[in-house]
């Protein structure tokens, strides 16, 4: 593990084995990423490292609250996320490649906090508002009041 961040592993430091890890991301870690809709949250991910010899594979479940803003009234609201990933660390094509140097995944280093972030990130909807009824009654009033109730002219 990195000194600076815990949650950056360092493989050829592990012996082979199933290495589990626990993760958590507050307001803080997104506070200090740049240019992210996610505006905090509070975010759990359970990370089971399979290390062999050659490669590895990880999973990665990623559980809880993420805030970000509402499409419709621009006011943060909250979403959960609850997702489950598997990460490889070679393609099956490249498995049985002469090209592929099995021994460099042993010699890589795995950013956990980063990999938990992306996942919450991918479970985003594009379009993310307030149930009805629960955006900023100030913004709404101003967005009925843009409203056209006429009729489009047929041409």
């Amino acid at each position: 593990m990195s000194e600076q961040n815990p949650y950056i592993i360092d493989l050829s430091r592990l012996p082979v084995g199933v290495h589990r890890f626990d993760i958590q991301l507050d307001d803080d870690f997104f506070a200090s990423i740049e240019k992210t809709e996610i505006l905090g949250g509070k975010v759990s991910a359970q990370a089971t490292l399979n290390l062999r010899e050659e490669d590895y594979s990880l999973r990665i479940a990623v559980h809880g609250t993420v805030n970000v803003v509402c499409d419709r009234c621009l006011d943060p609201m909250p979403l959960e996320i609850d997702d489950e990933q598997e990460i490889f660390s070679e393609d099956e094509e490249d498995a049985n490649s002469d090209t592929f140097d099995h021994s460099a995944s042993r010699h890589a280093t795995v950013n956990l906090s980063w990999l938990a972030y992306e996942i919450a990130c991918i479970n985003i909807p594009l379009v993310h508002c307030h149930p009805e009824g629960g955006c900023n009654p100030q913004m709404d009033l101003l967005l009925q009041s843009h409203l056209c109730d006429e009729p489009e002219p047929e041409e």
